[in-house]
């Protein structure tokens, strides 16, 4: 089995796993809404995939507060 003769000092090592940072997510285009969506993923705003309804989502509904009358 190989083993190294020397130790490899911090910045050597740092140095070489300055290269495995994150990135960020690839994102494509829902074809139906035109969100932002992961690929290979069930649209989390329609709910489609693969241009059939997967999950049913239901519109939330619009808050209509009354307003209070002006009173005189």
């Amino acid at each position: 089995m190989a083993v190294p003769k020397k130790r490899q000092s911090r910045t050597r090592r740092d140095k070489r796993r300055a290269q495995h940072g994150i990135s960020a997510p690839r994102l494509n285009e829902c074809p139906r809404c035109h969100s932002p969506r992961l690929p290979h993923r069930v649209c989390p705003t329609c709910g489609t995939y693969a241009g059939r309804e997967v999950i049913r989502h239901e519109a939330p509904e619009a808050s209509t507060r009354a307003e209070p009358a002006a009173e005189e």
